[in-house]
């Protein structure tokens, strides 16, 4: 099979890591990829939102599957145009999509099929909007309507931060088009988790948990980020809690799927917060998560090939997933600056002198006159599979200093209870 993985970050490298193991596989191709997806793939330089481009490269290549990493081409409709043109495809289709391209539109999915989430209003008009904040207390969460890579959700503690953040969304326009309306929400204080999903015309398959930790100082402390490391599996889903997840989250989410007629064949990531024992759902995503990826893939024992062909053909079981026992750590290495203002084109050194149990996979990396250089905020998922773990970050934060690049800054306690 040739294959056609689409992205440029440390998801889509674990992704073509994994496919790169089936061996039904002939081909890789990578678009636009990075210096990473350059060990496993061969990468295209095509533009992740450049739907026509990517269609006729596929042509052009017959290519058999494609997958699709982020956001942005999902929402665009890339799965509708490919299917027009008779290609497979995996992931969601642009009405589904929807689920994570609007907040509101998610929200609204939620309360309609009674899904547990943090209470909420929609608003477009600043002053709607401010007159809104009566309805809260503090903190609460203002979180623009659309995508905004990550950077769209604000954690406000004050009536004067709020204010701030409506008019930077709504009047100042800081996100575009993206913030042409705004959510506000309670603030949900717990414990966050992940859940990443197989969707397969109306089912949806649970994979192992995973927990993210998205704030950029230890401690979770600092601005929100796309992610700074996570682990896997967290050990805040014991059994009750997934039986309640199944039973009060899941179970819903499928019976709404099916009504709201939001069939397709992709993958449903469902964000927690787990309060006092109760599960909560922040928000929803249609593709595989960053960093979540970097440490499921390394877990998952099926063939990756397999799993996607079953659930295009709709005929995925949960018995078809394979899970490794070992727990699996991934802690990213950043620029410095980000998730603010950062600079690039720093020559990444040490990777040669890593330990063999441990993987790198690239976030944000290219290649210059053959030298490996930073390209991204988020440079490199350090990641290991441990007995424990403990075992598995013990081994990652001993081979971290090794690596090294200008402005290095990674946090020292994921991973740690």
């Amino acid at each position: 099979m040739n294959l056609l993985v689409i992205g440029s970050g440390g998801r889509e490298h674990a992704l073509c890591w994994k496919l790169a193991q089936s061996d039904r596989v002939d081909k890789i191709y990578c678009a636009p990829g990075n210096g990473g997806t350059a060990l496993v793939a061969e990468n295209v330089d095509i533009a992740a939102d450049n739907i026509e481009g990517l269609l006729r490269f596929a042509l052009e290549k017959s290519i058999d599957l494609t997958i699709v990493g982020p956001e942005d081409p999902l929402v665009l409709g890339i799965v509708d145009r490919f299917r027009e043109a008779g290609l497979r495809i995996f992931g969601a289709d642009k009405r589904a999509a929807q689920l994570e391209g609007s907040k509101e539109f998610a929200k609204r999915f939620m309360e309609k099929h009674k899904i547990a989430t943090a209470r909420y209003g929609s608003y477009s008009n600043y002053e709607e909007a401010i007159k809104g904040l009566d309805d809260f207390n503090y903190p609460l969460v203002i979180k623009a309507d659309g995508l905004c890579l990550g950077k769209g959700v604000v954690i406000c503690d004050s009536r004067k931060m709020a204010e701030e953040t409506l008019d930077d969304i709504l009047n100042q326009r800081i996100f575009g088009d993206e913030g042409s309306s705004v959510v506000i929400e309670e603030f949900l204080d717990g414990i966050e988790a992940s859940l990443l999903c197989f969707v397969s015309e109306g089912k949806v398959i649970p994979m192992e948990s995973a927990k993210d930790h998205k704030q950029i100082y230890d401690g979770d402390k600092g601005p929100n980020t796309g992610g700074v490391g996570c682990y896997s599996p967290s050990p805040l889903f014991t059994d009750d809690l997934k039986e309640k997840i199944d039973r009060e989250i899941v179970s819903r989410i499928i019976n709404g799927l099916r009504e709201d007629d939001l069939f397709y064949n992709g993958i449903l990531f469902i964000g927690f917060m787990v309060v006092d024992g109760e599960p909560y759902v922040l928000e929803f995503n249609v593709r595989f998560g960053d960093p979540e990826t970097e440490v499921l893939m390394p877990r998952l024992e099926s063939d990756l090939v397999d799993l996607i062909d079953k659930c295009l053909e709709s005929s995925i079981d949960e018995s078809d997933l394979v899970w490794s026992p070992k727990p699996c750590v991934t802690v990213v290495a950043t620029s410095a600056g980000y998730p603010g203002q950062y600079e690039k084109d720093f020559e990444i050194i040490g990777l040669d002198q890593l330990n063999d149990d441990i993987l790198v996979f690239h976030n944000g990396t290219k290649y210059i006159d053959n030298k490996l250089v930073t390209n991204g905020g988020r440079v490199i998922s350090v990641t290991s599979l441990g007995n424990t773990m403990e075992d598995a970050r013990r081994k990652i934060y001993e081979d971290l200093g090794k690596i090294d690049f200008k402005g290095i800054y990674y946090r020292k306690d994921i991973g740690k209870f």
